[in-house]
């Protein structure tokens, strides 16, 4: 089964240059932007196999992914 890729563009793709916009003006919207794409990354991994974890750290992982969405998605608002 293929892993679902939750790439904030991916999320929100018809916010692409919205979203690029903010990154370069924004610090504190990039400093989300980072977070939120390196939770992805840690997420990805552990369920591609990648890298261990418990099932517990995994869905800490992705409450933080969830939570750090809904602050950048106020912010594209």
């Amino acid at each position: 089964m293929p892993l679902e890729n939750h790439n904030l563009y991916n999320e929100f793709p018809e916010m692409r240059d919205h979203i690029h916009h903010l990154k370069t003006t924004d610090a504190h919207f990039a400093k989300l932007f980072a977070a939120y794409d390196d939770v992805e990354h840690t997420v990805n991994r552990i369920e591609s196999g990648v890298e261990a974890a418990s099932e517990d750290r995994l869905e800490d992982l992705k409450r933080t992914r969830v939570h750090l969405k809904d602050q950048l998605y106020v912010m594209l608002k």
